[in-house]
């Protein structure tokens, strides 16, 4: 098992980039506030399955990471923080484009709006990375199983998207309008994930010059 303050860290870097504006939640809320929140949760569905795959991938890649590479881990601390620092810079950019800001799209059966989720989720370099570069260095093969650690760090990060964008998905509508008139708050909303982010970036880079 992972460590509490791995996984802990591990816990806050899903939920800052869950937060951050990305090909997931922007199909999540256009459908949730074109749709309806039932077209949100059958979309969130395929995204959901989407991470299942990557999880399953990644922790057997990781199994044969560590046996063949030990010491590959600090090439991927160094690559996650600077994945971090881009999407801190896309979410505070010039230019940069609220997921709330609503959208038009044709309507879809709950069949296409399943695999949409999970197309948009496979094709999505956010969840790429996430389990490829950032995941690998919060396992220790130290603490016993490097798959069992995997699995339950990418249970994790399920558990935290899903639970999330369910709660994005059902209140896209609330909040779109919310926004819509308040443009402040579309640029507050930017820039806090953004200051999340390359907090997160730094504590990482930081971490791994140890």
């Amino acid at each position: 098992m992972p460590s509490s303050s791995s996984l802990i860290a591990f816990a806050f870097i899903c939920l800052g980039m869950v937060l951050t504006p990305g090909p997931n939640m922007i199909y999540l809320v256009s459908r949730s506030i074109c749709q309806g929140p039932a077209a949100g949760l059958v979309s969130l569905g395929g995204v959901a399955l989407g991470f299942v795959f990557y999880m399953l991938m990644s922790a057997l890649g990781i199994t044969v990471l560590v046996m063949a590479v030990p010491f590959a881990y600090d090439a991927l601390k160094f690559a996650g923080a600077a994945y971090l620092l881009w999407l801190a810079w896309q979410a505070v950019r010039p230019g940069g484009r609220s997921p709330f800001q609503v959208r038009d799209l044709p309507k879809d059966s709950p069949r296409k709006l399943f695999m949409m989720g999970l197309v948009t989720n496979l094709l999505n370099p956010k969840a790429a990375v996430l389990y490829l570069s950032l995941l690998p260095q919060f396992v220790d093969p130290a603490l016993g199983s490097v798959l069992l650690q995997s699995v339950v760090l990418g249970a994790s990060q399920i558990a935290i998207s899903v639970t999330v964008n369910a709660m994005i998905a059902l209140m896209a509508g609330s909040i779109a309008l919310f926004l819509a008139g308040r443009p402040f708050w579309m640029v507050v909303q930017r820039w806090l994930m953004g200051t999340v982010l390359a907090g997160l970036a730094v504590r990482m880079a930081t971490e791994a010059q140890r």
